[in-house]
């Protein structure tokens, strides 16, 4: 290799790192997890509570688990469901939280006691995705009936279901300030829907197979979606336009999200791995490669110096994002 190329290795070496760093200074110190956060099964999803201090995630050992994120200990295990756990959330205050299941209910917990307050029938097929509107108030399901469903946390009653999609939904978002939601479907589509009138604002076209994630941006102006076309995009929502696409992954992607700052994207997939990239210029950070085993919900720490993997493992996974080392107990 020449001194030029040599050099220019350097450059996107010392940049990648700067990028890493920058990101753990935005966001804060840590203190490494200390027990091993394991459940008897898949674990295909993930959340972190408003004020960073627990996470939940859910499996398909039928139940929803609730962990002390700064030392993984398990606080508590809600068992309920009749199917596998594949959605779970924190409402705003973080008191409760929701799950969805394959047995396609919505479930509503109390956060501090474990205690069922709502159960959510209605859907046709396995619930994939739950999401919390920012008040609280209401939730927003997506099915594989092909429908996503608002409803009244208070009531148990469904305001709203929403159709425009040929196939199952695989995720649903809302958008910061509640006005909008972000849907990703086995159709290849990523529809923008009006909350309040169940409205279809806009159809994202771009992927060649399923998306199965979608993501708000912290200001609500940049979506990022994954697919099993091995790739993530970044939209415009207010134009639908694609901004860009990362390429990668060397199997299908099955989430991704944005940091807290929205500077950086969290990819997972059935690669076995983790990437981190840079929103403004496409570049990948930094890779966390899981052993091959497939990886179906990521999340970020609130303070930023880790990212969490969860998959075919059992074991949701704790890496270093400075080093890219897997710190799991």
């Amino acid at each position: 290799m020449t001194a030029w190329g040599n050099d220019m290795r350097r450059k996107r070496s010392a940049k990648r790192t700067l990028c890493v760093l920058t990101l753990c200074a935005l966001l804060g110190a840590a203190v490494p997890a200390a027990a091993r956060m394991e459940h008897g099964s898949i674990v295909n999803a993930l959340a972190i509570s408003p004020d960073g201090k627990t996470i939940l995630s859910g499996s398909w050992d039928l139940t929803m688990r609730l962990w002390d994120a700064a030392t993984g200990k398990e606080i508590r295990m809600f068992d309920g469901h009749d199917g596998s756990v594949n959605a779970v959330a924190f409402s705003p205050d973080g008191r409760t939280l929701l799950s969805g299941s394959w047995d396609q209910t919505l479930k509503l917990w109390d956060a501090a006691t474990g205690a069922l307050l709502r159960t959510f029938s209605g859907h046709q097929n396995s619930v994939y995705a739950v999401a919390f509107t920012p008040d609280g108030k209401k939730a927003l399901s997506a099915s594989w009936d092909h429908t996503l469903k608002l409803w009244d946390l208070a009531s148990g009653e469904a305001i709203r279901t929403f159709q425009g999609h040929d196939a199952n939904v695989n995720s649903v978002v809302i958008s910061p300030d509640g006005r909008l939601a972000m849907s990703a479907s086995y159709d290849t589509t990523l529809n923008l829907w009006d909350l309040n009138s169940g409205r279809v604002l806009g159809t994202f076209r771009g992927h060649d197979y399923s998306v199965n994630s979608v993501a708000f941006s912290p200001d609500g102006r940049l979506a990022v979606s994954a697919s099993t076309d091995k790739t993530v995009k970044l939209w415009n929502v207010a134009t639908g336009a694609l901004i860009r696409t990362f390429e990668g992954h060397d199997k299908y992607v099955t989430c991704a999200i944005f940091s807290p700052d929205g500077r950086f994207i969290l990819s997972g997939g059935g690669d076995g791995t983790v990437r981190l990239w840079e929103v403004a210029t496409g570049d990948e950070i930094r890779r966390f490669s899981d052993d091959r085993q497939p990886v179906w919900a990521v999340a970020f720490s609130r303070d930023g110096r880790r990212v969490l993997s969860a998959g075919h493992g059992e074991v949701i996974k704790v890496w270093d994002v400075v080093t890219g080392q897997d710190i799991t107990p």
